[in-house]
């Protein structure tokens, strides 16, 4: 398989500690770590944190293209 898996940028203990609900703690959770900071220290103005929103969307939208390759390669190596 070609898709090479990404590599983790933060401990689970680091999650934890962040309080990064189970469901995303993906290869982009060290960005929603940054996102949710700005969330806190702007106090959820949204118009504070566009880039680092923008830089973790951008990573869950690579993250999913990956496994959706990953997921054809499996299909095309059974048939």
């Amino acid at each position: 398989m070609s898709s090479e898996t990404p590599v983790m940028k933060c401990t689970e203990e680091q999650m934890a500690r962040h309080k990064i609900p189970v469901a995303y703690r993906d290869y982009c959770a060290h960005l929603l770590i940054r996102l949710n900071k700005c969330r806190e220290q702007s106090l959820y103005m949204p118009w504070k944190c566009e880039h680092e929103r923008h830089s973790y969307e951008v990573c869950e939208y690579k993250e999913f293209k990956r496994r959706q390759k990953l997921w054809q390669e499996q299909q095309d190596a059974k048939n």
